[in-house]
């Protein structure tokens, strides 16, 4: 069953699912925003496939099959929470079941910004940054994928990455706007600010390059050019999604504002407070 779906909103997108009688979506805690009284709502710690220990899955928990069955799947449980939370991902899932009917259920993300609903297919892989998972069907496996200990102490977000395998509608969110591109169209090579990769897929080779060279105009971009040190590289042929605004761009702004107009040119440390 295809997920229908509707992303809603301008400065903070909402995504709006109709569920199909049986249909169920997952979500990241915290990402619910509301449903209708026929769906159904159930906490669990694993993915998709999983229950908690009070179901079933599989052989019967009377035989031997039934028992190894439901050790294999708490340890399985236990890695992915593991991994989850070694990524600082929220822990727990939420599953949305329509039962008796058509049901409705809304997602928000946690930013001001846009959504984007992924078709996979099965063919590609999805990798998002951490944090960018709203809701997906139960079809949409979730994962965490490691780039690579040195690419990934220089390229901040991209160290961990999400990982989305299967069939199905997967919805993620950014801060700011979304913009699509293809490095194939650009040479086969795009450079990016390492905290503006929402997403992209399979087959996009990602890499992190040092920013100039140990001389004046290398120190120059990497102490005032407020990129810091490196940039993210995306090569290959494939869809990758950039959002405009940053996390950390969004903290300094917000930090900054907290001054008001009196913080001047040196971000008021020698400002007096009157009131």
């Amino acid at each position: 069953m295809t997920l229908q779906q509707q992303i809603v909103g301008n400065a903070m997108q909402m995504a709006v699912c109709t569920l199909n009688p049986g249909q169920t979506v997952y979500c990241e805690a915290g990402k619910f925003l509301f449903k209708t009284a026929n769906v159904t709502m159930e906490t669990r710690l694993g993915g998709p496939g999983t229950r908690n220990s009070g179901g079933q899955q599989g052989g019967g928990a009377g035989g031997a099959g039934g028992m190894g069955g439901f050790l294999r799947q708490a340890m399985g449980t236990a890695m992915q929470v593991g991994q989850r939370a070694l990524a600082g991902e929220s822990l727990a899932f939420q599953y949305f079941t329509a039962a008796g009917g058509e049901g409705t259920v809304g997602f928000a993300g946690v930013l001001p910004g846009e959504m984007r609903a992924l078709e996979l297919n099965g063919s590609r892989a999805w990798f998002a940054e951490k944090d960018a998972f709203v809701a997906a069907e139960e079809t949409v496996q979730f994962g965490i994928a490691f780039a690579g200990g040195r690419q990934g102490m220089s390229g901040g977000e991209g160290f961990i990455l999400e990982k989305f395998t299967g069939h199905g509608t997967v919805i993620i969110a950014g801060a700011g706007n979304f913009i699509d591109l293809n490095p194939a169209d650009f040479g086969g090579r795009i450079e990016v600010d390492t905290g503006c990769i929402v997403a992209f897929e399979e087959g996009i080779q990602y890499g992190v390059q040092r920013i100039g060279g140990l001389n004046r105009q290398g120190i120059m971009n990497a102490v005032f050019g407020g990129e810091g040190l490196s940039l993210a590289t995306l090569e290959g042929n494939g869809r990758v999604i950039l959002q405009s605004m940053t996390i950390e761009g969004l903290a300094n702004a917000l930090k900054k504002a907290q001054g008001g107009d009196k913080q001047g040119p040196t971000g008021g440390m020698f400002s007096t407070h009157v009131g």
